[in-house]
């Protein structure tokens, strides 16, 4: 199916959601009250560096309310806005398949019957935390509603990895995907661009094996240094290159040429909370951001999987 449109020249979810559930589809994020492997000292203490307090929940709801309070919350404020939809629950705090199965179960079962409007969950997790029983219980899941599995793998290079503790290795990823793709269940990647000492060529290799794996969409994110994380510290005490916003747009558009024309991209750029934000000040303006990214190519005539195209044909 060509999900792309005259608007945009990549694969964007907006579109995506609308082909899949024919209306407009809000994700609403909740806190399963999980954990950390990296952080509770199974593979690592102290989490990524860029990692906050909050498990990159920070727009998730609070672990200390029921989900079901935590869904009602956030509908309420959407319905402000938009009268008519749909949703998908979104497990985003920490690493939701981290913890007993029997606990797992319980709470996606209970997500998913919130409310007769829901249409998916999704569960962001770590690949070091994708086992075959939590995946036979997701296959289980999947065939009710559809699943979505958000990996967070930010670069394939393992000495950045190693420098923001990251606490797996590729082979790991690999595996993860093959466990999860076997049982035809959707999965999202996420990437980081302008992690400390990365060039250009390293984030679009990043792209370039990511679109030769077998996933479905992608989040492309910013670097955001934040207080209270050790990333941000460091920077604080030893600064060292942020992209500017002009390169950032130029590194976007590259990748956006050598993904696979298939996949989808969920984000083009991150959020980060104002108050809480060190560095890159530029990315609080987030419409900018997609704007000079979408400007730049329409200017050049440029699609989603030129390059990919050109050299894998």
């Amino acid at each position: 199916m060509k999900l792309m449109n005259h608007e945009k020249h990549y694969n964007t979810l907006n579109n995506y959601y609308k082909n899949k559930f024919n209306c407009k589809v809000f994700k609403i994020s909740l806190n399963g009250n999980f954990t950390c492997p990296n952080r509770d000292g199974r593979c690592g203490i102290g989490g990524c560096s860029f990692c906050t307090p909050l498990g990159s929940g920070d727009f998730a709801g609070s672990k200390n309310d029921d989900i079901k309070d935590q869904f009602e919350s956030q509908k309420n404020m959407m319905q402000k806005k938009w009268k008519n939809g749909k949703y998908i629950v979104y497990f985003q705090a920490n690493t939701n398949t981290y913890g007993k199965l029997s606990y797992i179960k319980s709470l996606f079962e209970k997500a998913i019957t919130l409310d007769k409007d829901i249409v998916m969950i999704s569960i962001a997790t770590r690949p070091d935390c994708i086992n075959e029983e939590i995946i036979d219980y997701l296959f289980d899941l999947n065939k009710r509603m559809p699943v979505q599995i958000e990996l967070g793998l930010q670069t394939i290079h393992q000495e950045t990895a190693n420098y923001f503790n990251r606490g797996y290795e590729l082979e790991v990823f690999e595996e993860a995907i093959r466990l999860i793709r076997a049982k035809g269940i959707e999965v999202v990647v996420h990437i980081i661009n302008g992690l400390p000492f990365e060039t250009k060529k390293m984030m679009i290799e990043t792209v370039d094996y990511l679109s030769n794996m077998d996933i479905q969409g992608i989040k492309i994110h910013m670097l955001h240094l934040m207080k209270n994380t050790k990333m941000g510290n460091d920077y604080l005490n030893n600064p060292f290159h942020i992209l500017s916003l002009e390169e950032y747009v130029d590194i976007v558009v590259d990748q956006i040429l050598h993904l696979r024309k298939d996949i989808i991209i969920h984000r083009l750029t991150g959020d980060a909370i104002k108050e809480e934000l060190i560095e890159p000040k530029w990315s609080l303006k987030k419409f900018v951001t997609t704007n000079e990214i979408d400007k730049k190519l329409r200017k050049l005539n440029l699609f989603q999987g030129d390059y990919y195209e050109a050299h894998h044909n």
